[in-house]
């Protein structure tokens, strides 16, 4: 029984020796090779340490990672601090400074980014010999973008510019990427607008402005959440178009226009031809109604025109020329053609039979 229970007690050891080959996991995570899961704690404080920036990268609460200081800079750093303690009342004016609401500051230490988020608003301490800082404006910028060409959908040439709200999201990340701000921006804008526009012809690039401006903000918020930027807004200012493509176009809504001119005064005559009629239908039926429609023409040409002289002709006189037909109906005489009178006392011819 003991030989058995040693050799049971050993194969459990030699079952487990394996487990105990493996490095820990606070080993592995800087060797990089497998090993068992960490620790929950671990998990969750790391996982509280960094975030997801948008566009698939992590990073810190800030978007960096700063190093570590050295043995001299610590050294440095301890030397100072016991400076400014010795120096203490008139030590701590230079040590402090005051940020603005809108305003972020990042600070260098001996050329390290110090971990954490930006300083501000409020009061900030820093070493005057050690360290460096940086403000950074929250407010939101305007970026003019200069006239550049494009080529369209349906190849024509134009030079269009437009205007670009942006503003700082992340002064950690920004600092640490770029180097000129606005030149980036700028330069992004007008690539990113000249691969968009040529999917589109001009007619859609003149009529639908507002949708393409919402799609070239959100091809820049992809790129730009990288660098720490956010595109607040992008509107296109202005098209310009070369001289002879004006022309052909003017020529064209010319004749669009002078289109649309024959066809209202051709509808205009229709519908002042049916009034005519409507009217003419109407006189015909009351005789007086001729009479004072008459006499108002004559009232007005001698209002309008005093030096021009008019004989009126008597309506009575063209009803007594007019047949008793026309008399009757009431409509407006007309003079008949006069008909052959015949002879009273016609000859009658012989027949032939005598």
């Amino acid at each position: 029984m003991p030989g058995a229970s040693g050799q049971a007690l050993g194969g459990q050891r030699a079952q487990r020796s394996p487990e105990r080959q493996q490095p820990p996991w606070w080993m592995s995570m800087k060797s990089g090779a497998p090993a068992r899961r960490a620790p929950r704690w671990w998990r969750c404080w790391r996982a509280s340490g960094q975030r997801k920036v948008p566009g698939g990268r992590s990073g810190t609460r800030e978007g960096t990672k700063s190093s570590s200081l050295g043995a001299c800079e610590w050294l440095l750093v301890l030397t100072s601090l016991l400076f400014i303690i010795v120096t203490f009342p008139f030590s701590i004016w230079f040590c402090i400074k005051v940020v603005q609401e809108y305003e972020r500051v990042i600070i260098f230490r001996l050329g390290h980014l110090l971990p954490g988020r930006a300083k501000g608003p409020g009061l900030f301490f820093f070493l005057p010999c050690l360290d460096t800082y940086h403000k950074v404006d929250l407010r939101l910028q305007t970026l003019e973008i200069p006239f550049h060409e494009i080529v369209t959908k349906d190849m024509f040439i134009m030079e269009i510019d437009a205007i670009c709200y942006y503003r700082m999201e992340n002064a950690s990340l920004l600092l640490s990427s770029l180097a000129h701000v606005s030149k980036a921006v700028q330069f992004l804008v007008q690539t990113t607008m000249k691969r968009l526009l040529a999917h589109r012809s001009l007619t859609e690039i003149l009529l639908e402005r507002k949708s393409i401006a919402q799609d070239v903000k959100v091809a820049l918020d992809s790129v730009t959440c990288i660098w720490g930027i956010k595109v607040e807004r992008t509107e296109i200012k202005d098209v310009r178009l070369p001289a002879g493509l004006q022309h052909s176009l003017a020529v064209e809504a010319e004749a669009q226009r002078q289109a649309k001119v024959r066809m209202i005064a051709a509808e205009g005559e229709k519908a002042a031809s049916e009034s005519l009629r409507m009217a003419a239908e109407i006189l015909s039926g009351s005789p007086a109604a001729v009479q004072l429609r008459y006499l108002h023409t004559l009232q007005s040409l001698s209002t309008e025109k005093p030096p021009t002289v008019v004989l009126p002709l008597p309506c009575d006189l063209l009803n007594f020329l007019s047949s008793p037909s026309n008399r009757t109906q009431g409509s407006i005489p007309f003079p008949n053609p006069p008909k052959p009178v015949e002879p009273l006392n016609p000859k009658k011819k012989d027949s032939p039979m005598l």
